[in-house]
């Protein structure tokens, strides 16, 4: 009851702010009666008020539509860079190498590989036509029971690290990544819950097929998406992502020509 009792005096204690405006408005009115009692000109006090609130409309528009808007759009572009370099640490950890197998089990390989040799001299339209063409790709992923073995081992090793990314507040700025990290995450969860990959059933491999063929179309849109954002931001980033793709088997890290 006593605890109620304090609720309800708590929700009937004027807020902070209103205590402030109503602090403002009488220290606005004390001056303006100090004014007067020292200068005793009330048309003076009038005429200026009058002035000051008949500019308060374009001041108010000018804070905030202009000024506010700019600080929302340079507070946008910060959360974009953490966000992308929360991407970049993604790929560089898991997401390339994780690419590259789900690549190596994908039957219709060739057509998708025609798509993502990625080359410098892309421009931002080149990735756009990309970006749609491939989603239309038929993507599948097909597995062995060692295969799957295989899957399960890699990302449990992750796991702390997808655990992390997945508590990152930034990541609910992009909910494309979001959901891509999640399909992978579901996918390592699928895994882990299976004890004996040799005595799964059929449907089950199926199922688990499905799961990484989920995890596998997200992931390569948004490996497209941060192609993208490297070659119009970091060249040098973008020289190393080229030069490990994880669907050009031919490529090496190694710089072997000049310029």
């Amino acid at each position: 009851m006593k605890r109620l009792i304090r609720q309800a005096i708590s929700r009937l204690r004027p807020s902070w702010q209103l205590l402030l405006g109503v602090g403002l408005v009488a220290l606005s009115g004390l001056l303006y009666t100090l004014h007067y009692a020292v200068f005793r000109d009330a048309h003076h006090i009038v005429f200026w008020s009058l002035t000051n609130l008949a500019f308060l409309p374009i001041s108010v528009l000018f804070v905030t539509l202009i000024i506010n808007r700019l600080l929302t759009q340079r507070q946008q572009q910060a959360r974009l860079q953490k966000l992308n370099m929360v991407i970049g640490a993604f790929f560089s950890e898991i997401g390339t190498a994780l690419l590259r197998r789900f690549a190596s089990h994908d039957p219709r390989i060739e057509d998708l590989r025609e798509l993502l040799f990625v080359r410098p001299e892309w421009s931002g339209k080149k990735f756009a036509v990309v970006r749609n063409r491939v989603k239309r790709h038929p993507f599948g992923v097909e597995v062995s029971r060692a295969d799957l073995e295989m899957f399960s081992g890699d990302l449990h090793e992750r796991r702390d690290f997808l655990l992390r990314l997945l508590e990152n507040p930034n990541l609910l700025d992009h909910e494309a990544f979001t959901a891509a990290l999640r399909a992978v995450f579901h996918l390592l969860e699928e895994l882990d819950h299976r004890e004996d990959f040799a005595a799964l059933p059929d449907t089950d491999i199926a199922h688990l097929a499905g799961d990484a063929r989920r995890a596998y179309a997200l992931l390569v849109q948004q490996w497209i998406d941060y192609m993208a954002y490297l070659k119009e931001r970091y060249p040098y980033l973008f020289s190393l992502a080229i030069r490990t793709n994880p669907f050009d088997d031919a490529v090496t890290p190694v710089v072997t020509l000049q310029g």
